[in-house]
C-alpha cells in the first residue's frame, strides 16, 4: 500500500546558528596529529566543535567494505523514537495525552513492552528510553532498509519549488537543509510517530574497525602508512603526548573506537564526553552527518537551559544528560543566550569536539562513522574538573584521573632527565619539556591537584593516622569512595572495622562511627614528595635528581622500564603481602640526601611470612674497571653503604631480559652525568642491546628484573614450559659487584684518605655499635643505609641475617624498623608524655604539630622541629645543672 505523504516542508523548523570552523591541514601539518590539534586548540575551544578536512592524498582503505563483512557480518541496532527526543512526558505520566496521528516505518511497529511488563513500576524499557534493542542487520540489508525509509519518507506528489531535483517518478531529492528542517520539525512539533534504527556504540574490538589494523603484506607501503598514522583512530588515543597512552585497560569507546551505522533521522542526543575528554569522529562513507556544538566554557549555561525547558524530565531524572536520549532545539538554546555552532560532516572528514563541549546531531541517510577519545596534556585540567564534578553528582568514573596524571608527571620528569643528563633529545621528550617549567601547563595542573589534596588533609580530624599506601592497593581495578565514587589512587580513608571499604578524604567522616584512633588514611605520596615532583617539573636540578633516584616506580609508568624505547610497556610483578604497613612517622619519606630508593610499606613485611622475600642470586661479578674516587658536580660519589667510583664497570651473567631461556652478559657502569652528578647504567651485551639507566644501582637492576618478568609472563601465556620462574627480587648493589668482598676491598683502597666520610663514618659506627651490643643485632637504617630493605624485609648487607636478628625481627610490628625496637612499656610512656604535652597546647599548636608529624621524618619541618626540641632540652639540662 502506498505510504501517505510525510514530509511537511512548509512547517520546517531549521535552526539558524553559526557555523563552526573548518580546517584544511597541509600534508606536512597532517603528519603529527596531536601537534595539529594543539595548533588549532585555542580556536576550537571558542566553538566547542570543528571540522578537519584531510589533504586530498588521505584515502585510507576501509576493511568494512570487504564483501564478506558487507554481506555476512551482522550488527545490533537500537530503536529511536525521534518524535519523543524532546517532547515526552515523565514516567509518572505514562498515559500519553496528545493524539498520535501517523507513524512511519516500513516495518511493523516495534514498541513492544519488555518481558517484565507486569511490574507495577515504570518498565525497564521506559526507564531506558531510547535504548530498546532493534533487529540485527548486515551492512547490505541496513543500507537497503535505510534507503527504502528515506525514499518513502521524502516522496512527494507533483513538482516542488524547493526540491533540489525532481524525477519522473515524482520523487524529490532533499538537501541537507531540507532534512535538517524536517528533523527539527519532528523533534519540536511532532504530529507523527517517527521510529528509526541506529547501529550505535559498536565495539571495533569485536565487530571490526573501518581503519586498517593489520596488513596482509608487510611490503604494502600504501596500507602501512595508514596502519601507523595518528589519524587512524585505532592509534589516536595512545599516541605519544596523549595521557590515555598510560591507561592500562582498553576501555571500549574511550581508548578503543566505536562504530556508528546511521540512517536518516537517527540521532546522537546532547551529551559531553566521559571525563570531558576530546573526541574525534571520522566518517568512512555515506550521507552527511549534521553536528551541533556548544563551547565547553558555556556548559553550565547549557545545562541550566535544558533544566529550565524540560523541568519535569529533570525532576524525575536529575542525571538525564548522562543518558544521551534527550534533544533540545538549537533555536531554544540560542534564544537563552547559549551559543550553538553547526558542522556538516561528509564522507572522509573528521569532526573534533573539545573538552566539556556539549554536542549532538543526526544523520541524513545511510552512513558509517567511527569515533574515539584522545587526551592531550591540556585535557588534564578539564579532567580534574570532571572528577570533582562527578564526586558532587555521586557519579562513577570510567578511568583514574590521578593515575594518568601521575604517569604523565613521571614521563615528563623522565623526559627532562633524558634531555639534561643524557643529552638525548627527540620529538617526544621535547613535547613533554614544552609543558613543564615554572608556569608550564602540566606543572600548573599538578599544583592545582596537590593544592586540593593539601586542603583535604587539613580538614581531617587532628588525631587521624597516616600510612603509606602499598603498590598493590589498586593494580588491576580502581578503588573508589563508597559514598561518592571518587577515585582513590592518591589517597583513601579506611577503618579497622570495615576491611575493603574506603572513602575519599572529603567523606572520611562518613566511613563509620568508630573512634578516630581506629581510622587511618592511606597515601601514595606525601605532600612533601608531591611538591618535590612539582619542583622537578619546574626543572629544578636537585628535585629532578631526587625524583629519578627515589621515584622511578612512577617514571616506569611513563611507558617502559628502559629509556631507549618509550613505546614498550611492562607490568610490575606484585607481592603477596596483603596488609598495608606502618605509621607515617617511620615509613613515609620525603626527599633525603642519599641515593637509595624510597622505601615502601611492603619493604617492612617480615621475611619469614613473605613468600617474595629477597633471594640471594648465585652470581659472579667480574670487575672490568674500578674507576676513580673523586667528585662529580661537586659531590663525592658515595653514600652510607657504598662508594661509587666514577668510571666503574663490571660484568655479570643473568637471564636475558629479551629471551629468558638463555643467560647473557650484562655490563654495569657508573657514568658522569654532568650537572646531575653520576648515573648508573646497565646494558645487555647481546642483541637487541637493551639499556637501563637510573640514578641508583638498585633501580637499574629492578628495571632489568621487571623487563625480564614481563617477557617470562608473555612466553608463559604461549605455553612455553622451559621458562625460569618469575624472579621476585634482585639486589642491585650485588649485581654491580658492590657486595663482593674482593671488589669492596679494592674500592676502599681507592680512598686511602677516607674522603668519602659518609661511608667511612657509617662503617666505623656500625663496628662500634655492634661490638657494644655484643653483636646481638645488625645495626642499620632504612633504604640501603647499612641495611638492605628488600621486598622480603630487613636483611644485613652482604650476609644472611643471624638467628638473633630473625628473633629480633619477629618482635617488630608492621612498620617498625630495626632501629626502633621499643616495648609496650616504652610505648605507654610515649603516650603519657604526649598527652601531657597536648593538654598544655591550644588548638592551633596541636594542628601545627600534627602537620609536622604528618610530613614525615625527612621533611624540612620535621628537621626544624627536632633541632628546636634538642636545643630546648639542652638548655633546660644546662639550667638544671647550675
Amino acid at each position: 500500500m502506498k505510504a501517505p505523504p510525510r514530509w511537511l516542508p512548509s512547517e520546517a523548523c531549521r535552526p539558524f546558528v553559526g557555523e563552526a570552523p573548518v580546517f584544511y591541514p597541509t600534508s606536512e601539518e597532517f603528519e603529527d596529529t596531536l601537534a595539529y590539534i594543539n595548533s588549532i586548540r585555542s580556536i576550537v575551544e571558542a566553538y566547542g566543535i570543528c571540522k578537519i578536512v584531510p589533504p586530498p592524498s588521505w584515502a585510507p582503505p576501509c576493511p568494512l567494505k570487504d564483501k564478506k563483512v558487507w554481506e555476512q557480518t551482522e550488527f545490533s541496532t537500537r530503536i529511536q523514537y525521534v518524535d519523543l527526543l524532546q517532547n515526552r512526558e515523565p514516567l509518572r505520566k505514562k498515559q500519553r495525552k496528545r493524539k498520535r496521528r501517523r507513524h512511519f516505518n516500513s516495518k511493523s511497529r516495534r514498541r513492544a513492552h519488555p518481558e517484565h511488563s507486569q511490574s507495577n513500576n515504570a518498565s525497564d524499557s521506559e526507564e531506558k528510553f531510547g535504548f530498546k534493542s532493534g533487529p540485527n542487520f548486515t551492512l547490505e540489508t541496513f543500507k537497503q532498509f535505510a534507503d527504502e525509509f528515506k525514499n518513502s519518507y521524502f516522496r512527494l506528489e507533483g513538482p516542488q519549488d524547493h526540491c533540489t531535483e525532481t524525477r519522473q517518478d515524482k520523487w524529490c531529492l532533499p538537501s541537507v537543509d531540507d532534512i535538517e528542517g524536517e528533523y527539527w520539525r519532528i523533534v519540536e512539533q511532532p504530529t507523527d510517530e517517527v521510529e528509526v534504527y541506529y547501529g550505535a556504540d559498536l565495539e571495533t574490538g569485536t565487530w571490526g574497525s573501518g581503519f586498517p589494523k593489520e596488513s596482509s603484506s608487510p611490503t604494502d607501503s600504501e596500507i602501512n602508512q595508514y596502519l601507523k598514522s595518528g589519524w587512524n583512530l585505532n592509534n589516536l588515543s595512545r599516541l605519544p603526548g596523549s595521557v590515555l597512552r598510560f591507561e592500562e585497560v582498553d576501555i571500549s569507546g574511550v581508548v578503543v573506537p566505536w562504530l556508528y551505522i546511521g540512517m536518516c533521522f537517527s540521532s546522537f542526543c546532547w551529551h559531553v564526553e566521559d571525563h570531558h575528554l576530546y573526541s574525534m569522529n571520522y566518517m568512512h562513507w555515506g550521507e552527511p552527518k549534521v553536528w551541533y556544538g556548544v563551547p565547553g566554557r558555556r556548559a553550565s549555561e547549557f545545562e541550566s537551559t535544558m533544566r529550565k525547558h524540560l523541568p519535569d524530565l529533570f525532576e524525575e531524572q536529575p542525571d538525564l544528560l548522562n543518558e544521551l536520549v534527550t534533544q533540545l532545539s538549537p533555536t531554544v538554546l540560542k534564544s537563552e543566550g547559549v551559543p550553538v555552532y553547526r558542522v556538516v560532516q561528509n564522507s572522509g572528514e573528521f569532526v573534533l569536539t573539545s573538552p566539556r563541549g556539549y554536542h549532538s546531531g543526526f544523520n541524513c541517510g545511510f552512513n558509517c562513522a567511527e569515533a574515539v577519545n584522545v587526551a592531550p596534556v591540556d585535557w588534564l585540567q578539564n579532567g580534574l574538573g570532571a572528577v570533582e564534578l562527578y564526586s558532587t553528582q555521586r557519579r562513577k568514573t570510567s578511568l583514574s584521573h590521578d593515575k594518568l596524571l601521575l604517569a604523565a608527571v613521571g614521563k615528563a620528569v623522565l623526559s627532562l632527565w633524558e634531555i639534561s643528563a643524557l643529552k638525548k633529545e627527540n620529538s617526544e621528550n621535547l613535547r613533554w619539556k614544552n609543558v613543564c617549567g615554572k608556569d608550564g601547563m602540566l606543572t600548573n595542573i599538578v599544583k592545582a591537584r596537590v593544592g586540593l589534596e593539601e586542603k583535604r588533609y587539613d580538614n581531617l580530624p587532628l588525631l587521624m593516622r597516616f600510612q603509606k599506601m602499598d603498590n598493590d592497593f589498586d593494580p588491576k581495578m580502581e578503588r573508589e569512595c563508597f559514598y561518592c565514587f571518587y577515585d582513590l589512587h592518591l589517597s583513601a580513608a579506611c577503618c579497622c572495622c570495615s576491611e575493603g571499604k574506603f572513602a575519599c578524604l572529603k567523606h572520611a567522616n562518613r566511613l563509620c562511627r568508630c573512634d578516630v584512633e581506629n581510622r587511618f588514611v592511606l597515601v601514595r605520596y606525601t605532600i612533601d614528595e608531591l611538591n618535590t615532583w612539582i619542583k622537578a617539573l619546574e626543572d629544578c636540578k636537585d628535585a629532578l635528581e631526587a625524583c629519578v633516584s627515589y621515584g622511578f616506580d612512577m617514571l616506569e609508568k611513563g611507558d617502559r622500564y628502559g629509556i631507549d624505547d618509550p613505546s614498550e610497556k611492562s607490568a610490575k610483578p606484585k607481592t603477596d603481602a596483603k596488609q598495608i604497613g606502618s605509621d607515617c612517622g617511620s615509613s613515609m619519606s620525603g626527599v633525603a640526601s642519599d641515593h637509595s630508593p624510597s622505601p615502601r610499606l611492603i619493604d617492612l613485611v617480615d621475611s619469614s611470612s613473605n613468600p617474595h622475600a629477597e633471594q640471594r642470586l648465585d652470581v659472579v661479578v667480574e670487575p672490568i674497571n674500578l674507576g676513580s674516587v673523586d667528585s662529580v658536580a661537586g659531590k663525592l660519589m658515595c653514600r652510607k653503604d657504598a662508594i661509587f667510583p666514577r668510571g666503574y664497570k663490571s660484568q655479570v651473567k643473568f637471564f636475558n631480559c629479551c629471551n629468558p631461556l638463555v643467560k647473557s652478559s650484562y655490563t654495569s657502569e657508573i657514568i658522569d652525568a654532568g650537572p646531575l652528578g653520576y648515573i648508573f647504567k646497565v646494558s645487555l651485551e647481546e642483541p637487541p642491546h637493551e639499556t637501563f639507566v637510573s640514578a641508583s644501582a638498585e633501580k637499574c637492576w629492578e628495571m632489568v628484573l621487571h623487563r625480564l618478568n614481563h617477557e617470562i609472563a608473555l612466553l608463559g601465556r604461549s605455553g612455553n614450559q622451559e621458562l625460569p620462574p618469575l624472579q621476585t627480587s634482585i639486589n642491585g648493589l650485588e649485581m654491580f659487584g658492590f657486595l663482593s668482598p674482593a671488589i669492596l676491598e679494592a674500592i676502599e683502597a681507592l680512598d686511602p684518605q677516607h674522603h668519602c666520610t659518609e661511608y667511612w663514618n657509617n662503617k666505623f659506627l656500625h663496628k662500634e655499635l655492634t661490638s657494644a651490643a655484643g653483636n646481638k643485632y645488625s645495626l642499620g637504617t632504612r633504604g640501603g643505609e647499612g641495611l638492605e630493605m628488600g621486598n622480603g624485609g630487613v636483611q644485613g648487607v652482604g650476609k644472611e641475617a643471624e638467628p638473633e636478628q630473625e628473633e629480633a625481627k619477629a618482635g617488630l610490628g608492621k612498620g617498625e624498623s630495626s632501629s626502633c625496637l621499643i616495648g609496650r612499656e616504652e610505648e605507654e610512656e610515649v603516650r603519657r608524655v604526649m598527652r601531657r604535652l597536648m593538654k598544655k597546647a591550644d588548638g592551633e599548636e596541636m594542628g601545627t604539630l600534627q602537620k609536622i608529624m604528618r610530613q614525615g621524618s625527612t621533611s624540612t619541618a620535621w628537621r626544624v622541629a627536632i633541632e628546636t626540641l634538642t636545643e630546648e632540652a639542652e638548655e633546660r639540662k644546662a639550667t638544671c645543672s647550675k
